[in-house]
Order: structure tokens, then C-alpha cells, then sequence
């Protein structure tokens, strides 16, 4: 198992936080979203001078925000390198999400995922596009490019199935497009946690002893069968016909992983998430994550 951190600001950066936590705690990539982005740039004054050059330059609030976040990803993209290159491209990667505003637009998330690879210009960059259906073309369309993607926002079983089809899809078009296959790299991001929050929730307004017993539950659950349906698709000819011509398992990530309920049967553990295909990113707000082992 890979641990990843769900968290970057210039603060983590240019302290050294993050170039320590590869080091001393086996933190071996980074996710980010835009609400990352906007804490850490309310907090404090690391982004004082870029955003008074940027406003001198008077460049408009939209730009700014993609000169400023893509100026981050770079640097972490930099300080994983070590990490990208002895893994042979596993891990190491560093996600910058698309703008949510267009999440349910296929041709503005394909614009945006080229505009997003091509100014972080890192090989171990990710570009994160939400699994919605306007966004499984736009997966499709981004792997077919060569850009390398991490699909966020995938909760059911059927939609994790879109996904890793429209990452074959991709792969098929990048193939026949010429592209080295050996080069592109997916993860498959399933938030895990919200579906007890969801649960949960309904089994107390049941409110029978037999509900009580299920809470917690769900959301593993419903992990283990994604793991399935993922083992499932890579025993497919579909994917072994890929797999022959060089292309790379998109891994799951399990993202948003600890319970949210405090009075949740079954706490998660990393041990639970244990698999050598598998990846889970650190909760931001920890400094230091916990160590852990693959098993």
C-alpha cells in the first residue's frame, strides 16, 4: 500500500514539511483540490509576493489562481521525483483537480485537463477529473492525449466500472495514436467514509438493535467490492490485450478513508487497506502520518 497526502501549501513546501515526510515517513505522493487550494492561500503570507507581482502584472483572478497552484504542484512534482523514478512511475505523482465549475461539461474538463498538464509539465503529475458522466468522455479524451489522470468522486460499484472502462477506452485511443502505453498512469480515486455517513445515517432513523449492529459497515463493504470489481476487469481480454501492449493497472485510491461517524461498529484501519496495488492518501490537518507497512 502507498500513502498519499491530501493535503499541499506553499508553507509545507518551502519548510520542508513535505520534503520530510518522504523522507522519514514514507509519504510517497500528493492529492490536492481547490479546497486545499483555498485554504492554504487564505492562511497566512507564503502567497504574498507572487500575488502582489501577479496583481501588478494585473493578471485576472482566475489565472492567478492556476499561476499560483500550478507553481505548488511543480514543486512537490519536483520533491517526489526521486520517488517517481525509482518506481518506475508508481508512485511519486502529485494531482491537480480540474475546475469543478465544469465538471458537467465534457469539452471545457478536456480543455482544462490539457491547460492543467501542460503548465505543470511534470511526467509525475496527475490530473484529477471528477467521474461524472459528462466527465467519464473527458477521461477517455485526456488518456488518449497521454495525460495521466486520477479520477476523484467515484461512490458506487457501477461507476467504478464506467471509470476503468473509460480508462481502457483511452488507452486504446492512445495506442492508436501512438503513444508509448507504458508512459500513462491512472488512479481510480473511491471515497469510502461518506457512504457510512450516508448509511449510518439511515440505519438510525430505523432505529432497531439489527441497525445499530450495521453501522460502520457499509462503506468497507463497498470497498472490498470495488477491489473485486477492479481484480474482475484486469482478468478481462479487454484489459490483458493492454496489458500486452504495455499498458499500466489504474490503481485503486482509496480516498477519504476514516469514519466520519464517531460511533461507527467498525473503525477503519490502515491494515484493512493493506494491498500492493493500492493506494491511500493521509487526512490533511496530520503533519506526520502514521507508519505503515504493506502487507
Amino acid at each position: 500500500m502507498s500513502v498519499w497526502l491530501d493535503d499541499i501549501s506553499r508553507d509545507r513546501l518551502r519548510t520542508g514539511n513535505l520534503q520530510s515526510l518522504i523522507d522519514d515517513y514514507h509519504v510517497v505522493g500528493v492529492t490536492s483540490n481547490p479546497t486545499i487550494f483555498a485554504k492554504a492561500l487564505s492562511s497566512g503570507s507564503a502567497y504574498d509576493e507572487q500575488v502582489r507581482d501577479l496583481r501588478i502584472r494585473g493578471v485576472s483572478v482566475e489565472e492567478a489562481s492556476r499561476a499560483l497552484t500550478t507553481y505548488d504542484i511543480r514543486w512537490a512534482c519536483d520533491a517526489l521525483r526521486p520517488v517517481y523514478d525509482a518506481t518506475s512511475g508508481v508512485d511519486g505523482r502529485v494531482s491537480i483537480e480540474v475546475d469543478p465549475r465544469v465538471a458537467r461539461e465534457t469539452e471545457k474538463t478536456i480543455a482544462e485537463a490539457k491547460n492543467l498538464w501542460w503548465m505543470v509539465d511534470r511526467p509525475n503529475a496527475y490530473i484529477k477529473i471528477p467521474a461524472t458522466p459528462e466527465g467519464l468522455p473527458a477521461i477517455t479524451a485526456a488518456i488518449a492525449e497521454g495525460i495521466s489522470v486520477n479520477v476523484t468522486l467515484i461512490f458506487s460499484l457501477a461507476r467504478h466500472g464506467e471509470v476503468i472502462d473509460a480508462y481502457m477506452a483511452g488507452l486504446e485511443q492512445a495506442k492508436a495514436n501512438g503513444h508509448d502505453l507504458s508512459r500513462i498512469f491512472s488512479v481510480a480515486s473511491f471515497f469510502v467514509s461518506r457512504v457510512d455517513t450516508e448509511v449510518d445515517a439511515r440505519l438510525d432513523k430505523l432505529g432497531t438493535p439489527e441497525a445499530a449492529a450495521l453501522r460502520g459497515k457499509a462503506a468497507l463493504a463497498n470497498a472490498r467490492l470495488a477491489y473485486e470489481l477492479f481484480e474482475n476487469k484486469c482478468a478481462e481480454p479487454r484489459w490483458q490485450a493492454l496489458a500486452a501492449s504495455g499498458a499500466n493497472v489504474q490503481r485503486p485510491l482509496w480516498a477519504s478513508r476514516l469514519s466520519r461517524t464517531r460511533r461507527s461498529a467498525t473503525p477503519c484501519t490502515w491494515s484493512s487497506w493493506s494491498s500492493p496495488t493500492r493506494s491511500t492518501p493521509c487526512p490533511r490537518g496530520r503533519s506526520r502520518p502514521p507508519r505503515i507497512t504493506a502487507s
